[in-house]
């Protein structure tokens, strides 16, 4: 009898073990590069550069091939990341610059604000180690909390960051700032360097505490460098060296990638989601007097950054859940970077913030690679390099329009402040355009002349999310101390 009760304890004890180890939240890894094109790893096109670790991640796990960022440049790409909202409600319009010098529209004091509810912190609250490792872009006054929030206050136990580019290049950097101090110069790489400090942190971790940690690479954007090795490599396949420095500065992030994943598989972190991608789309080669090496590609899509089509914000999406069976191979839902805020919640048992969101919760698209959308995805970039500065996803279908305001077309605005904000909200959505993407997802056939039910319905939809988005668009003041 007392040997059966015995057993009767080991096997309801190994049972709770069990249990206990099937419900535990997992470990989660967000890693997003700077200006990665559509097209730029060979699983998602390109013909000569070669990414076998992410390949291989696509390969196991899910490769999106209709995955959007929040924005088509840096900054409010990165905020709505975090916040799960369109980055105009968090006041983040444009790629933010340095705080220095004051300028007219206020853009000098644009930051992602305290109010605002990010994924670390909301993780943070459930009990997660958290860390930022790489590019932030996320203030105008970096590293200064007089003025403005560091990475901690958003929930990062530990942040190794600069605040917009490696400087002087991806090639031993100078401008890293860890937990506040300035770190100097640092030989190597960029990406290979986050890469070592994200395995430094979690070598310290304990093993029994789940971890939210966050690679945000600077490669491939300006100013670009590479190991002289795989430059080499590439020389017999490019126009030119900065054509083959920019496919060596890609593979470069998919080695740091690859021996992220290593460290983790080999330390026995088998409940690790994994999301890979970018910011947004390739930067345009040429557009300024630094952007030599800028080769990137949107594997046929129209546009790039900075741009409101499928080029400036379709970007490559791979999800790979260690240790966790989940839907394998391609698929084309319709998905954003905003979706990972409630997803991560949902998965870690944490409260969402109580505010509006955008995105939605991916937890049963992860089981079936399939999900249809509660709201539309829509981008209101106003200093878009085109024309049509409103876009907006529903379904298969895309609708774009200008913004015209009185007599003319709204200029091209960085930021929205209490000068120009009447001229904003009074803007008339005017010269629509209409495509269906599931049949011409390079946006070639404008069907708004030939499918006028479909266009009626698109731009009454567009009326009411982007009025709405209007309404809690953040409009930047300046105090008296500012």
């Amino acid at each position: 009898m007392r040997s059966y009760i015995l057993f009767l304890l080991v096997g309801l004890s190994a049972l709770f073990s069990c249990k206990e180890e099937i419900e535990r939240p997992p470990n989660i890894v967000v890693i997003l590069c700077d200006d990665l094109g559509y097209g730029d790893l060979s699983s998602f096109g390109h013909p000569k550069i070669q990414t076998p670790n992410l390949d291989g991640l696509a390969a196991k796990g899910m490769k999106l091939t209709n995955f959007y960022s929040a924005a088509p440049v840096c900054s409010p790409s990165r905020v709505g990341l975090m916040t799960g909202r369109s980055p105009n409600r968090a006041g983040i319009y444009d790629f933010i610059i340095g705080g220095n010098n004051p300028r007219l529209n206020n853009r000098d004091i644009v930051h992602m604000q305290a109010n605002e509810e990010t994924i670390p912190a909301r993780l943070k609250s459930v009990g997660y180690a958290t860390c930022l490792s790489g590019k932030w872009h996320c203030n105008s006054h970096f590293n200064n909390t007089e003025k403005q929030p560091t990475p901690d206050q958003f929930g990062f136990d530990h942040w190794f960051a600069t605040h917009n580019n490696a400087a002087p290049s991806h090639e031993n950097p100078n401008n890293f700032v860890r937990n506040g101090e300035e770190v100097g110069e640092i030989e190597g790489f960029s990406c290979q360097i986050v890469v070592n400090e994200a395995m430094d942190w979690l070598g310290k971790q304990k093993k029994d505490q789940p971890f939210y940690l966050q690679v945000t690479f600077h490669e491939p954007h300006v100013p670009i460098a590479s190991p002289p090795e795989l430059v080499a490599k590439y020389l017999p396949y490019a126009q030119n060296e900065n054509e083959a420095q920019y496919f060596a500065n890609v593979e470069n992030v998919d080695i740091a990638v690859g021996k992220l994943v290593e460290y983790l598989e080999k330390n026995g972190h088998d409940n690790t989601l994994i999301v890979f991608s970018s910011d947004n789309g390739p930067e345009t080669l040429l557009r300024y007097s630094k952007a030599i090496h800028s080769y990137g590609t949107t594997e046929g899509l129209k546009g790039r950054k900075l741009w409101t089509t499928e080029g400036g914000f379709k970007v490559p999406g791979i999800i790979y859940w260690m240790g966790q069976p989940t839907f394998n191979g391609e698929t084309d839902a319709v998905v954003s970077a905003l979706d990972l805020m409630p997803t991560f919640c949902e998965l870690a048992g944490a409260d969402l913030p109580q505010r509006e969101l955008d995105g939605q919760s991916l937890t049963n698209f992860l089981k079936t690679g399939r999900m249809t959308r509660e709201k539309p995805l829509l981008w209101a970039f106003y200093n878009a390099l085109n024309d049509q500065v409103v876009a907006m996803r529903d379904g298969d279908w895309k609708l774009m329009a200008r913004l015209k305001y009185d007599t003319a077309y709204l200029p091209k605005i960085t930021n929205v402040y209490v000068g120009n904000i009447d001229s904003v909200r009074n803007a008339e959505l005017v010269d629509f355009e209409l495509y269906n993407l599931a049949a011409d997802e390079n946006e070639w056939i404008d069907l708004s002349a030939d499918r006028p039910e479909e266009l009626a319905k698109m731009k009454a939809t567009l009326a009411t999310e982007y009025q709405a988005l209007l309404a809690d668009s953040h409009v930047w003041a300046r105090s008296e101390t500012q």
